[in-house]
């Protein structure tokens, strides 16, 4: 069962920190690319949503392991005719058919699954060949004396974060599970304290 502050105060304080103006901005560079039928892994309150493009897009299906958080994601701003379905459920066991979606999109997600590669290996699988992986994540920064921090506090950021952790690596994961990345780009979020400030994002092709 689930406690008071997952259900009542967590929600809340996600809200507030992901939709940040760094990390908006970040959404805008990435989610208007998808196309086709797309997948959304970790659709939280579908702060995404707003940003697809219903002229590329058939459907947005997205994914989240949370009903409190798929309610505020059924009642999220979106343009009009973007045809969105939401459903309870994990990144680790996606309930789909084999290379059933054309675009796989996951922002600030990779973060707090409980197992990034299994995840990162059913994207891999319910994508077309030739399928878009877009990501945008925050992880573990290249500069030691940041990554010493990070691991410090990845532990109490873990417990009142909701499960997100700040030390996982991001682009350098997905070509284990058949994702070939063609394009990176990387930086410090500005306004984010440096430990939760490395963000990665670009686009990955099934491989």
């Amino acid at each position: 069962m689930s406690s008071f502050y997952s259900r009542k105060i967590l929600p809340g304080l996600l809200t507030c920190a992901c939709s940040s103006p760094p990390m908006m901005k970040q959404r805008a560079k990435i989610v208007p690319r998808a196309s086709g039928r797309v997948l959304e892994l970790g659709i939280g309150m579908g702060l995404n949503l707003a940003f697809y493009n219903p002229a590329a897009v058939t459907t947005v299906v997205g994914v989240d392991p949370s009903p409190e958080l798929l309610a505020l994601a059924e009642a999220a701003p979106r343009a009009p005719g973007l045809a969105v379905e939401v459903a309870e459920g994990t990144a680790e066991a996606l309930p789909f058919e084999d290379g059933s979606f054309d675009t796989v999109v996951c922002t600030f997600t990779l973060c707090s699954v409980h197992t990034p590669a299994a995840a990162l290996t059913e994207a891999r699988r319910v994508l077309k060949p030739g399928g878009e992986f877009l990501f945008c994540e925050h992880g573990l920064a290249p500069d030691a004396d940041v990554a010493r921090w990070q691991r410090f506090w990845d532990p109490l950021w873990s417990r009142m974060a909701g499960g997100c952790h700040i030390i996982r690596p991001v682009a350098a994961a997905l070509p284990a599970a058949g994702l070939k990345v063609d394009w990176l780009e990387t930086m410090y979020l500005p306004g984010t304290p440096r430990i939760a400030g490395w963000n990665e994002w670009g686009r990955a092709v099934a491989a």
